[in-house]
């Protein structure tokens, strides 16, 4: 099993991954964390009752990687609950390296099978809530588990 640690200015958060249901976007998120990609960029948007978004290199919501990922909306896990990590895009198949992070169900039903679930916060729910705009992760860790 796959797991994460995102550090940020505000605390840890433990992701396990939804390896089953998203695998290419679990691969590409994992070896994007596993280069660094993600050390010192920030939340760039943070929207109370909704999401926290990071992943842009550049800070402004325009930047990715360079390539894009396929969307993978059929698994069982599709659902944007409170803690559910999912991908970023302008549009189905343009995500790359940002990520968002929901606050809470309220505000994000409509987001179901429109961006990918890869992801849930197990650990660590509480940092959702204090990230603001601009706060930087520090690091994100990859850990694998029998």
């Amino acid at each position: 099993m796959l797991k994460a640690e995102i550090i940020t200015e505000k605390g840890k958060m433990q992701v396990h991954f939804y390896e089953k249901d998203a695998p290419g976007t679990v691969k590409n998120f994992v070896e994007l964390s596993r280069k660094g990609f993600y050390d010192g960029l920030t939340f760039h948007r943070v929207i109370p009752d909704f999401v926290i978004q990071g992943g842009c290199p550049n800070g402004t919501g325009m930047g990715g990687p360079g390539y894009t990922v396929d969307c993978e909306l059929d698994g069982e896990n599709q659902f944007h609950d409170r803690g559910v990590l999912s991908m970023a895009h302008a549009g189905r198949n343009t995500g790359g390296s940002q990520f968002f992070i929901c606050h809470s169900r309220n505000n994000t039903a409509h987001l179901d099978r429109q961006h990918t679930c890869f992801g849930k916060v197990v650990e660590g729910l509480e940092v959702i809530d204090q990230i603001q705009q601009g706060d930087r992760i520090e690091q994100i860790t990859i850990v694998e588990e029998e």
